[in-house]
């Protein structure tokens, strides 16, 4: 779509799941499950809307989604159903290749929002389609039954290793040959330097690679990408995820990231049991989404299946998302 001098794309990358519990932290099952329905493994599905800007001087991608890069059973753990890759789905929405894209724009590096900095140098990915599994060995999958238990990052590093075995002499490249890749320089020392409670959300092929390749820029906490595209660090999701701000005129879009994963998510007590500093993300809830519904902001939830582009409505002190002009 048009917006001022811009034009603006979702990007969809692909359908995953997560624990709903995680994903909905202390708000009980029997009500998150009303919204969003989870699967015979208590997991609820999501997306990854990836944002593409084109300005007069460059083509521009705020996230990459989950990648490629994972071996059969990791797409069974997370519930990955890829259809087609992020490339062609870029094409077919913007009409650009990956060699056109100038500027790469992380939020964060959890692998579900780094993941398509980079693929195997062979070009090819796993598509997995939909499977049931009867255990998990990777952190935030789940298990079955008797099966279930602690997972481990000792795990989870083992299944890494057996994923570069897989992948033999394939290697990490960037995906976006000719890009710039931007991301805050507090959240790179972070990613580099994980504690026990996130390890398992870092992979670093997904930028060790770029950062070889010198296409890694480090920015600082809140930083302009270009003319009224604005990166800003808020404490909450984790300590150094930054937001997104695009503004043209007297119109606003707003993307959200982790802090507000889905629409589902509009309540200030719900959130994410992955949030590192929960209360901090309500205050941010509070202020960002009072804002929202002030200013008529189009409001960008990554991981909404339904309605990624959406405005947030007050009534009667609830807030609901909304079309466009609803």
């Amino acid at each position: 779509m048009e917006f001022g001098d811009y034009r603006v794309e979702i990007i969809p990358d692909t359908e995953f799941r997560l624990d709903g519990g995680a994903m909905f932290g202390v708000v009980p099952r029997v009500l998150w499950e009303k919204k969003c329905p989870p699967d015979d493994l208590n997991r609820i599905k999501m997306n990854m809307n990836c944002l593409f800007i084109e300005t007069p001087q460059e083509k521009i991608l705020v996230e990459t989604g989950i990648g490629e890069k994972w071996s059969e059973k990791e797409t069974q753990i997370y519930g990955i159903f890829r259809d087609k890759p992020l490339s062609q789905t870029l094409f077919e929405k913007t009409g650009c290749r990956p060699e056109d894209i100038s500027i790469v724009v992380n939020t964060h590096l959890h692998f579900d929002h780094a993941g398509g900095n980079t693929i195997w140098n062979s070009g090819q990915g796993t598509v997995a389609s939909r499977q049931r599994i009867e255990k998990a060995t990777v952190p935030g999958a789940v298990a079955t039954g008797e099966e279930k238990k602690e997972v481990l990052p000792a795990k989870h590093a083992k299944e890494r290793e057996k994923k570069k075995q897989e992948a033999g002499s394939q290697k990490a490249v960037a995906q976006f040959p000719n890009a710039r890749y931007f991301v805050s320089k507090s959240e790179l020392k972070h990613a580099e330097n994980p504690h026990e409670r996130d390890r398992a959300s870092y992979l670093p092929e997904n930028w060790k690679p770029i950062e070889e390749s010198g296409q890694l820029e480090l920015k600082p906490d809140n930083y302009e990408v270009v003319e009224g595209l604005t990166m800003q660090t808020i404490r909450g999701h984790s300590e150094t995820m930054q937001t997104v701000r695009l503004v043209r005129g007297r119109r606003t879009i707003y993307g959200f990231a982790d802090l507000i994963p889905m629409t589902t998510h509009l309540s200030l007590p719900w959130i994410a049991g992955f949030d590192l500093f929960p209360l901090e993300t309500l205050e941010a809830k509070r202020d960002l989404l009072k804002r929202a519904a002030e200013e008529d902001w189009i409001c960008l939830f990554y991981h909404e299946n339904e309605m990624p582009l959406c405005q947030i409505k007050e009534s009667d002190g609830k807030l609901r998302a909304v079309e466009f002009g609803e």
